[in-house]
């Protein structure tokens, strides 16, 4: 795939391109006032080529030009830092150039200049044939119908590909694995329930991992060397249980393992980065300190908080946002001090215009039973607050902590009409979900409180209709999906990350090939500073550059751009190259024609 893309594939899909150098090409403005002048002639020569009868051919057009018209622009190289026309200059006149462009920086090219010629390829995942459009009344339902079942039949079609942590053979395969463990810990199964106990035998160590769990050198290697660097690192017996001890290359639980199980790659830029900066704050992608006005409290919009009094979890996601903060899974001083918790709900009851609190951390619903009632107590005694969102991962982690007595008191706490009780978790795969899972939901469904889940878009779970899959299986154990967020752009979690259009493209187009209800979530993009960039609408960003290796680089408008006169400056984004995505797919058996269609999504 990325030989195909090069300086001949460019002058093969757009000759007239080349036609533009002259004895004069050296003068980038000349270039770049030749370069609109060619989009102009080739977007007049689509509309009269496919005006009537392609609607959605032109309408690529137009997207193409535009984009190209903004890729070429003054004000793109210097919001970028790098001058897409003049890499095109140098390219097509065949001028040396001290950059070297990688073939996914052809592949934009190529696909954008395809796209203004309306050439564009744009393979739907499903097929958009409704066959003969002169049909009418029951006729033409009936073939419809048929076309829906189709879709529904390729839908599904993904969806069986991917395993379920419900699946009578996952069950089975499981209590096996469970068992392995049990007998290693010599543990019953009343202790095995016993969240306490799972915190208490926490594996942090290479040796113990190793004895539970059937590990790739690679694995080991990068768990050793994180634990000789000190980087916090720890995985609950429940959560290991999860993960097989077979198939060690496509592995059906790529997903679970990737959640703690760090990469080699990113284990060595964490520890540089501490090297270069004498603690783990160089890590901060969030800038979460910029918007802390008080010790354990983080505020980025109007009404609502982040209260963390607890800086800790049973388990360390590797590309959490707040892993620069935390020193070791269930750290001894965790706990902020009374005197700060005391200050943070103070200060939350002198802010009235604050009606929601998450408390998150860390991981609150780590503490014990009576830090809970106390903590959680105060927050809901300040008449202001009118919801509690309590973020967690327990409910993956060890389900077994949702006890009968923590649900109680936090249905307590609920009272309808004035303050309203909120678990939001965070299950990232389909694997994930266990009977554990839903006993633990039911118990706090039962005490009527809603529970939604939150996912990161990593590499691994990107596939098609696999998040889908998620929702799907979210919905038929009561689980709300809430946001999907685009995998941060940390350098150190580069190989956790996927190209903004895939993520769009997904919400596009798998949007009307489920219900409704299953496909609740926004996807956003956490912009550093500043919040959630709502990635459904190129209202809030807008795509401005292409690096010389082939990512695309946006523009993200502040949340409060509109809002306020005076909103924080825009912030700059690296993506990751489409193409070197598609690569990656290819080399875990997907068909990159499967995805075709996500180049057309900006």
């Amino acid at each position: 795939m990325q030989a195909s893309f090069s300086r001949d594939h460019l002058k093969l899909v757009v000759p007239s391109l080349f036609d533009l150098c002259s004895d004069d090409s050296t003068n980038l403005e000349r270039w770049r006032r030749d370069l609109f002048a060619l989009l102009d002639e080739l977007e007049g020569n689509a509309w009269d080529q496919f005006s009537g009868d392609a609607p959605d051919v032109l309408r690529r057009v137009s997207h193409c030009v535009t984009v190209l018209r903004t890729l070429f622009s003054v004000i793109s190289e210097k919001k970028s830092g790098f001058s897409v026309a003049r890499a095109l200059l140098e390219i097509v006149c065949d001028i040396e150039s001290a950059a070297v462009f990688s073939p996914a920086f052809y592949a934009e090219i190529i696909t954008l200049f395809a796209g203004v010629q309306g050439a564009l390829t744009d393979t739907a995942i499903i097929s958009d044939d409704h066959g003969d459009n002169e049909l009418e009344g029951r006729e033409a339902a009936i073939l419809r119908s048929n076309q829906l079942d189709a879709m529904v039949k390729r839908v599904y079609g993904f969806m069986d590909r991917y395993s379920f942590g419900l699946d009578p053979e996952t069950i089975a395969r499981r209590d096996l694995r469970r068992k392995r463990i049990q007998n290693y810990f010599a543990v019953d199964d009343n202790q095995w329930q016993d969240w306490r106990w799972q915190i208490e035998h926490i594996v942090q160590d290479v040796e113990t991992l190793s004895q539970v769990l059937t590990m790739s050198p690679a694995e080991r290697d990068a768990v050793d060397r994180a634990r000789d660097n000190t980087l916090p690192f720890g995985v609950t017996p429940y959560y290991l249980s999860l993960m097989d001890d077979d198939e060690l290359d496509l592995r059906r639980d790529a997903a679970v393992r990737a959640q703690v199980l760090p990469p080699p790659e990113y284990v060595e830029q964490v520890v540089e980065s501490r090297i270069e900066t004498g603690d783990f704050s160089g890590l901060d992608f969030m800038r979460e300190e910029d918007t802390s006005p008080i010790d354990l409290i983080t505020r980025r919009y109007a009404a609502i908080c982040i209260f963390k009094p607890f800086n800790t979890c049973p388990q360390i996601c590797v590309y959490c946002q707040r892993n620069w903060e935390i020193d070791d899974a269930m750290a001894a001083d965790a706990l902020a001090s009374p005197a700060k918790i005391a200050a943070a709900i103070q200060w939350i009851a002198a802010h009235p215009a604050i009606r929601e609190v998450l408390i998150t951390g860390g991981d609150p619903l780590a503490m014990s039973d009576e830090l809970v009632e106390r903590i959680v107590g105060q927050v809901a005694q300040i008449p202001t607050v009118e919801r509690i969102r309590i973020g967690t991962r327990t409910l993956v982690t060890m389900p077994m902590r949702i006890t009968d007595r923590l649900a109680a008191f936090l249905g307590s706490l609920r009272q309808p009409g004035v303050r309203e009780i909120v678990v939001v978790t965070h299950i990232e795969h389909p694997y994930e979900l266990t009977p554990d899972v839903v006993t633990a939901v039911n118990r706090l469904r039962n005490q009527g409180i809603s529970v939604y889940n939150q996912m990161v878009y990593t590499f691994f779970v990107s596939r098609r209709f696999e998040a889908a899959l998620l929702r799907r299986c979210l919905r038929q154990i009561g689980i709300d999906s809430y946001y999907t967020f685009n995998a941060k752009g940390k350098e150190e979690t580069l190989s956790y990350r996927v190209p903004i259009a895939r993520l769009v493209q997904e919400q596009a187009e798998e949007a009307r090939l489920s219900p409704g209800i299953e496909r609740t979530d926004e996807a956003v993009f956490n912009v550093p500073g500043q919040g959630k960039g709502y990635l459904r609408s190129t209202r809030k960003r807008n795509w401005i550059g292409l690096d010389p290796d082939g990512a695309r680089v946006y523009e993200f408008f502040p949340w409060e751009d509109g809002i306020v006169k005076v909103a924080p400056a825009p912030y700059i984004a690296r993506d990751i190259p489409i193409l070197d995505y598609l690569e990656r797919l290819k080399n875990i058996g997907e068909d990159p024609a499967d995805y075709q269609s996500i180049w057309t999504y900006f």
